[in-house]
């Protein structure tokens, strides 16, 4: 746990305000997916939003952490 709490601050340390965005919408569009309680008629078409603003979020988010991880502090 220790080491993955490193690599979160150093992560933190690395990103703006931009990625912290990207996180709240990776959040925010997970949130939707999962608890959404629209008529059956529209459900279909909100997860399709959802799941793609969660991919669209989550796909740079990921490069970055991974990059992070990968690169040694300096």
């Amino acid at each position: 746990m220790k080491k993955l709490f490193e690599l979160g601050n150093r992560y933190a340390a690395q990103s703006d305000w931009k990625d912290f965005a990207l996180t709240k919408l990776c959040l925010f569009s997970m949130g939707i997916a999962a608890g959404t309680m629209v008529s059956a008629k529209y459900r279909k078409a909100v997860i399709g939003a959802a799941t793609a603003g969660f991919a669209v979020s989550y796909i740079p988010l990921m490069t970055k952490l991974f990059r992070v991880a990968v690169k040694k502090e300096s």
